[in-house]
């Protein structure tokens, strides 16, 4: 927690000397970007620190502000009001299994009960004109937003833990990383790319960008993740490794989806980010994908 501090007091200082020494410029989006960096940093590390009751609701709660903005954004029926209804009432339930340590119902209701349900709702409601079309986009919402962000709670509830850092520090490891890789990609992308992956997506992805990240975050997830998880050296690389290609990922389906409904941004809950979905792009994808990496490794102790 104290790198992360020191590396935003390095920040907020070398944005200081940029809006002094270059007048002529503007960086006030940089300088909301780093502001609010400081409130979510400071917020998340309050959460973390309180009873986990606490940070199991926190959690939840960012599911369903992230489900709120993903619905207003995409074009919906007036009669799937009812569906919608289910789909933040899934919430709840969803962690609910963690809280009474439920592995095996954590893991299965979203993608088989709650995407059997919404469908036979709609069904009930008897308007089958865009059905198709309101069933994706509420299965696809869900799974993103409540079943994706959900591993964030199910990680740092893990009965397996380094016994000095505890579930905090695995949570820690994944946002840290997932977060820093989205900053060195866009560095090593502006400083040395050139060639682009997929312009029609998202024109400032790079390869250089993208393999840089990669082997940036491979290495501090290896020196990182035996302090923080209980990965050893190894583990923990392929760890970082993971999280860099997925987090990459998660940048470019919400990038698609914003290009798709022609927005720049999901919302503007946080000053110079954008919504919910635009910080938590990459963790939607990181999060599940480390939570069964560990689990692959290390298992889950609760109930089955």
């Amino acid at each position: 927690m104290s790198s992360v501090i020191g590396v935003l007091v390095i920040a907020s200082i070398s944005c200081r000397l940029l809006m002094l020494k270059h007048c002529d410029r503007d960086y006030t989006e940089l300088w909301q970007r780093t502001l609010s960096w400081w409130w979510m940093i400071g917020l998340f590390f309050l959460v973390l620190l309180l009873p986990k009751p606490f940070t199991l609701v926190f959690i939840a709660f960012l599911s369903f502000m992230a489900l709120k903005e993903f619905l207003s954004i995409v074009p919906m029926r007036l009669v799937d009001r009812r569906a919608i209804f289910w789909a933040y009432l899934a919430i709840p339930v969803q962690y609910f299994w963690l809280g009474i340590d439920w592995y095996g119902m954590f893991i299965i209701f979203v993608p088989v009960y709650v995407f059997l349900f919404i469908p036979m709702v709609m069904i009930i409601i008897g308007d089958t004109r865009g059905f198709i079309h309101s069933a994706g986009v509420i299965h696809w919402g869900v799974m993103l937003t409540v079943f994706c962000v959900s591993h964030l709670a199910a990680i740092y509830l893990m009965p397996t833990a380094n016994t000095d850092a505890g579930g905090i520090g695995a949570l820690l490891f994944l946002l840290v990383m997932t977060q820093f890789n989205d900053v060195c990609q866009y560095v090593v992308g502006k400083t040395l790319g050139s060639r682009k992956i997929v312009p029609k997506v998202s024109p400032n992805k790079t390869w250089a960008g993208f393999l840089g990240g990669v082997g940036i975050i491979t290495l501090l997830a290896a020196a990182a993740g035996p302090y923080l998880t209980v990965l050893t050296l190894w583990e923990s690389a392929t760890a970082g490794l993971i999280i860099s290609v997925a987090g990459f990922t998660g940048d470019l389906v919400i990038s698609a989806v914003k290009r798709d409904l022609q927005i720049k941004d999901t919302g503007r809950l946080i000053p110079g980010h954008g919504g919910i979905l635009d910080r938590m792009d990459s963790l939607i994808f990181t999060a599940p994908l480390f939570f069964h990496y560990l689990h692959y490794l290390y298992g889950w102790a609760g109930n089955a």
